[in-house]
């Protein structure tokens, strides 16, 4: 096999929750006075941590968001997971195939470990993660700087050159790259173009990872 690592991102990648969570997000700004498409959403905030999104739609308001926002696009967010999240398609049956091989994997994501343990215990991929899932509460520069993978890469014991990063997300993507790792774009939300240039692989069904493993 070319690699000795596969590293996911979480979110829009092991579990379809971006529409859900840009949605309750657009609407929580919407709240406080901040209207933004939902595409705007997406193409502002995906791949970001909570902290980087709550930091830009500050500076796009002008002024401070209330201390309890968090909280509160949070709770809305997992109420809404509990009853519409499932797996992305295909997710399974690539875990399994990395199992069956012997190929190390682990989880590299911008949210946090609760936001985790909720939307990976939910979709039933939890326990094929346990252990090697890192955040980028764990690094000082989250993505789009490389430090969360280069992280992952060294708990996992394997060179960042035997790497390859599963990603959705523009920032995801440009981090990878910089970590010095080989990147498949998983892409559904028809920014191709934009993953392309930012040194990604474009995939568009999630199986396709089998495809280039060896």
């Amino acid at each position: 096999m070319k690699y000795e690592l596969v590293i996911f991102d979480c979110d829009g990648v092991l579990v379809d929750s971006e529409p859900i969570a840009n949605r309750v997000l657009r609407d929580a700004l919407a709240d406080e006075g901040l209207e933004m498409s939902l595409s705007d959403v997406i193409a502002e905030f995906v791949g970001l941590s909570m902290t980087s999104v709550v930091k830009r739609s500050e500076e796009l308001l002008g002024h401070s968001l209330p201390e309890d926002f968090l909280d509160r696009v949070q709770a809305e967010t997992f109420e809404v997971f509990h009853r519409e999240l499932v797996a992305v398609e295909g997710i399974h049956d690539v875990v399994a195939y990395l199992q069956e091989q012997g190929i190390k994997s682990c989880v590299a994501s911008s949210g946090d470990f609760s936001k985790m343990e909720v939307t990976l215990g939910l979709t039933g991929l939890k326990e094929d993660f346990d252990g090697r899932i890192f955040s980028s509460s764990q690094v000082s520069r989250g993505k789009p700087w490389p430090d969360l993978y280069l992280f992952a890469a060294n708990q996992m014991g394997v060179d960042p050159a035997l790497c390859l990063v599963v990603e959705d997300s523009l920032p995801g993507v440009r981090g990878a790259v910089a970590a010095g790792m080989d990147v498949l774009a998983y892409s559904v939300r028809g920014e191709c173009d934009g993953l392309l240039k930012a040194g990604g692989l474009v995939i568009r069904r999630m199986t396709e990872v089998l495809d280039h493993l060896s």
